[in-house]
């Protein structure tokens, strides 16, 4: 993931916006939003810190969980084609379906 930036543990998104000249980040994984601006990497990364803590002081004095919780589930839709072909080549694999899918997933989310 090229827009990907570990700050402090925490990922955050990177994106550049054209209209301000300036990389936009926002965090993942939180009860709400932490975003932040800067027009360099080291300032981005710095803006970034700031950001996290800020966010996590808020929720510490109103009393909010600052991450969210991750069952492990989701619902995808595909195309029937789609969903026939997953199933065959699972079954191929000797897996399930679930474990294809998260074969899959794997696979894309690695470096």
């Amino acid at each position: 993931m090229n827009n990907l930036m570990v700050i402090e543990g925490y990922r955050a998104i990177i994106e550049y916006d054209p209209d301000i000249e300036m990389f936009r980040g926002e965090f993942t994984g939180l009860n709400g939003s932490a975003d932040f601006y800067a027009d360099s990497v080291e300032a981005l990364r710095h803006e970034g810190k700031v950001s996290l803590q800020t966010f996590l002081d808020v929720c510490q004095e109103q009393g909010i969980t600052p991450f969210k919780a991750y069952s492990g589930k989701f619902q995808v839709r595909l195309p029937e084609e789609l969903h026939r072909d997953a199933v065959d080549a699972a079954k191929a694999r000797g897996e399930s379906l679930n474990q294809f899918v998260a074969h899959a997933i794997q696979h894309e989310l690695s470096p």
